[in-house]
């Protein structure tokens, strides 16, 4: 697709320069053939605008990016100090020898004549004019090239930084999903396990829904989005899965949309707080909660996940707690940036995270 997209660039890019050089080839013919005019000033401007295409297209194809944008300036002003020399020594060349026209020669030293009323040879200063001229739409042709020149390195660069980002969130995507903690996928095959002999159709239904939050890890997520339902689907079969290990002391609660329409999000966003929920949030002795909410208001993303905050459990910190967080930051910062709002508050006894994503980002 990266190749497709720079292939039809290119041929933009070339399509324009083809029409710019049309316009430029046509429009003189076309006036010179409707108003009249002298074949030698139109092969003479042609000359010039010929020069002007070499010294710009030297410049932004070769001098530019060889010389300017790898800070040789030295080498830079010397070969555009000789091009420019070059070109305006080599059609001066054309114009006295290949173009000559004695006829019109004489006809403009006449009118010369009649203007200013001196019997003078005015080539000289002519020639002074043409080289000043020359020498400043070539300047401007150069400015214009490292213009152009400079736009597209930064261009570039804009480009290799992101997918220099979106390699790092591919590297962020396979580090979370390793994060999905591998004591949870022994615990629940534990689980699984001494449910054959005591509850086989429950035990059953744990495989498959094991089976399908495998299959979305393994494949599913590597194509860096995925759809809303099936997120959902991924953290409810979490949740139904560790509840085979909940006592009764706990008070679960989850709240997720049956209903909506569905769209395109980058995968295992939420994951990392609904772990760290169950993680701090279940104690070994005192009863605990765990409520778990998610809001899907117009363009809005709102999800909540509360847990108590036990005494058997280490002392919970805001920004340094559970697995994923500072990932999950990362990936916020570099998914949504300013389109995203995450609150993390701690108390004594509740732990609350709170994000809001907004879906008309690209990945809505």
């Amino acid at each position: 697709m990266v190749n497709s997209q720079l292939q039809r660039g290119n041929r933009i890019k070339i399509l324009l320069h083809a029409i710019a050089w049309s316009i430029v080839i046509i429009i003189p013919l076309y006036i010179n053939m409707v108003f009249g005019g002298s074949a030698h000033r139109l092969y003479t401007f042609y000359l010039h605008t010929l020069a002007s295409g070499i010294i710009f297209y030297v410049g932004y194809l070769w001098l530019v990016p060889r010389f300017f944008l790898k800070e040789k300036y030295l080498w830079y002003g010397l070969i555009l100090l000789g091009l420019i020399l070059g070109t305006h020594l080599l059609g001066n060349f054309i114009e006295d020898y290949v173009l000559y026209n004695p006829v019109e020669e004489k006809q403009f030293f006449d009118a010369m004549k009649k203007v200013t009323g001196k019997d003078e040879n005015f080539r000289p200063s002519m020639k002074i004019f043409g080289l000043v001229n020359h020498i400043s739409t070539a300047l401007l042709l150069s400015g214009f090239a490292i213009g152009l020149g400079v736009m597209e390195k930064l261009k570039q660069n804009e480009k290799k930084q992101k997918e220099m980002e979106k390699e790092k969130l591919h590297s962020e995507l396979a580090f979370l999903k390793n994060q999905v903690s591998p004591h949870f996928f022994f615990n629940t095959l534990n689980n699984i396990y001494s449910l054959i002999g005591i509850d086989g159709p429950t035990a059953q239904d744990s495989v498959l829904k094991l089976s399908k939050m495998m299959r979305y890890l393994l494949y599913e997520s590597e194509q860096g989005e995925t759809r809303m339902s099936h997120e959902i689907s991924f953290m409810l079969n979490y949740v139904d899965l560790m509840k085979l290990r909940l006592s009764q002391r706990v008070d679960l609660q989850v709240s997720f949309p049956e209903e909506f329409a569905d769209f395109s999000i980058p995968p295992l966003l939420f994951i990392p707080f609904v772990e760290n929920a169950f993680k701090h949030g279940v104690g070994q002795r005192e009863a605990s909660f765990i409520r778990l909410e998610m809001q899907l208001d117009g363009q809005e993303i709102v999800f909540t996940a509360s847990n108590s905050i036990c005494n058997s459990r280490p002392e919970v910190d805001p920004n340094h707690s559970g697995i994923g967080l500072e990932n999950v930051r990362k990936r916020l910062n570099l998914l949504f940036p300013g389109r995203h709002d995450l609150k993390i508050e701690a108390t004594d006894t509740v732990y609350t995270v709170v994000l809001k994503v907004m879906k008309d980002s690209p990945y809505a």
